[in-house]
């Protein structure tokens, strides 16, 4: 959502921001948990096309391209921000600040694992992950026609859809070691399109939206 591959997309950062302000303004809090998006992608292709690079220098640059995306979130957050940019997501956070972000942490977990575990530590029931995709679905709708879209679905089948390992650059809807973690915390997750504010905003305030449960 942040860094496409045509660059960052700034139309989308401002629409973003307000959407939280307006929220913020209404009661709500957010832990926002950013990703790599492109610029990930980008250099571990780069060093990947040069000579074979191990999984835990890919899952560095990984790691620092989330950081990076988290300072520009935090830059426009400004004061409303906390101070820090949380890269440890098993400790408890203390702010009194609405917005939190969060970047990765270390080779082997994903950021979509690091939100699952920012949820568990702070008291959150449900994690909302936002994508580029309406739904998930049950196969790859690129390479299958027959893929079928996933409206409510258990975290067992979502396991089985997923599978259990986790690994520098997977392309799933939701990392299996997360998947694992939300379904023994008796989480919630969602997957929606970020781009569309106004449904996310009927998601957030409980009313029909478009997209996946998970966890139901």
């Amino acid at each position: 959502m942040i860094s496409p591959p045509e660059g960052i997309d700034t139309a989308f950062l401002k629409k973003f921001r307000q959407f939280v302000v307006d929220r913020i303004k209404r009661g709500y809090r957010f832990y926002l948990v950013v990703g790599g998006g492109a610029v990930c992608r980008r250099y571990n292709k780069a060093a990947s096309v040069i000579t074979k690079v191990k999984p835990l220098d890919l899952d560095w640059m990984g790691i620092s391209a989330t950081r990076l995306n988290a300072h520009l979130l935090k830059a426009i957050f400004g004061n409303l921000a906390h101070d820090e940019i949380i890269s440890d997501p098993t400790k408890k956070i203390k702010t009194n600040k609405k917005i939190v972000i969060a970047a990765g942490y270390k080779p082997g977990w994903s950021t979509d694992y690091d939100a699952v575990l920012i949820a568990k530590n702070n008291g959150a029931k449900m994690v909302i992950n936002l994508s580029n995709i309406d739904y998930a679905y049950n196969k790859d709708p690129r390479r299958f026609p027959e893929a079928k879209k996933l409206k409510n679905v258990s975290w067992p089948v979502f396991q089985k859809i997923v599978g259990r390992k986790w690994r520098p650059g997977l392309n799933v809807p939701f990392d299996p070691i997360a998947s694992l973690e939300a379904s023994k915390n008796k989480m919630r997750v969602v997957i929606i399109n970020g781009s569309k504010l106004e449904n996310l905003g009927n998601c957030l305030e409980g009313t029909n939206f478009r997209g996946t449960n998970i966890g139901f």
